[in-house]
């Protein structure tokens, strides 16, 4: 036997040994060393968020960085034979309002947790025990300092480079359309033309728009464009919603659900979305009274 190995098995087998024949501390003093109970500690630790875990999530988990990634890498697959197939459009039936046949091609997408990861401002609610708020949600947009979601950069210069103009049919505010521009433009994104960035309140000549419906914006580009696909977090950047409800969710995708993976993609976003407010009861105000509606829709 190696001389060095020798020595390390029989270290090993004396440190075990010794194991045995230390010496039996009192019990009082056992029990004065014992760490604080669960339930003190919980008591005595950061208040409860129900955004930790889902912030966490897509800041470290490798699986979320391949979900964005393998999304975009299916989008990217279906590009080619979405702009050979005549008639290719992945616009919802009342969003369609020109014939396509001749029209430039273009993708509309969502801006935030769909192009721009903004979870370091999530991450901020959380340590700071907050709920969102305009003025700080505003000045951390300023800072211009959201990286891309994986995938996303390559596959809108891959679009580019087909001739393909990407509309980023945003909900942020007008006024912060300068940094978002900024912004997506500092991290790769090609956009050639400030139009491209279609915020929130964007007037449609002919078209009302109610509270954040997207619905007048993608309208919009109807008119110009071939829409070949569709890219968000949200069903709301796809389509427009009769009622914020769980069964009006239902009832809306369900006759796009074929378009899925080929003409609309939807990226994961547990940290916030109309798809949690959908499960607030009328009223419900109170982060109490929200968190009971929540586990109220839970099936066990």
């Amino acid at each position: 036997m190696n001389h060095r190995l020798a020595a390390a098995s029989l270290l090993l087998v004396a440190l075990l040994g010794a194991c045995d024949t230390l010496p039996t501390r009192p019990a009082a003093d056992v029990a004065a060393s014992q760490p604080t109970p669960v339930a003190e500690a919980v008591v005595a630790g950061p208040a409860a968020n129900d955004n930790l875990n889902a912030v966490a999530w897509m800041q470290t988990a490798v699986e979320y960085r391949l979900i964005a990634g393998q999304t975009w890498r299916a989008a990217l697959v279906q590009l080619d034979k979405a702009i050979k197939t005549p008639g290719w459009d992945a616009l919802a039936k009342e969003d369609r309002l020109t014939p396509t046949a001749g029209l430039p091609l273009a993708i509309i997408v969502d801006i935030d947790e769909t192009m721009l990861d903004n979870s370091p401002y999530q991450a901020r609610v959380v340590r700071d025990r907050g709920s969102y708020n305009e003025a700080e949600w505003g000045a951390w947009v300023r800072e211009e300092a959201a990286r891309p979601i994986p995938g996303a950069v390559e596959f809108a210069r891959a679009a580019a480079a087909r001739g393909v103009t990407i509309f980023y049919v945003s909900n942020r505010s007008a006024e912060l359309t300068e940094p978002t521009l900024s912004n997506l433009r500092k991290v790769g994104f090609p956009i050639a033309d400030a139009r491209q960035i279609m915020p929130s309140g964007m007037p449609v000549e002919g078209c009302q728009t109610r509270g954040s419906d997207k619905g007048c914006r993608r309208q919009l580009v109807s008119r110009t464009h071939r829409v070949l696909m569709q890219v968000g977090d949200q069903l709301g950047d796809l389509v427009s919603l009769p009622s914020n409800t769980p069964a009006a969710r239902e009832q809306a995708v369900r006759p796009y659900l074929g378009w899925i993976g080929e003409r609309w993609f939807v990226l994961p976003n547990p940290t916030y979305g109309h798809w949690e407010s959908a499960l607030f009861a009328p009223g419900a105000t109170s982060e109490a009274e929200r968190r009971q509606n929540k586990l109220g829709a839970l099936r066990y």
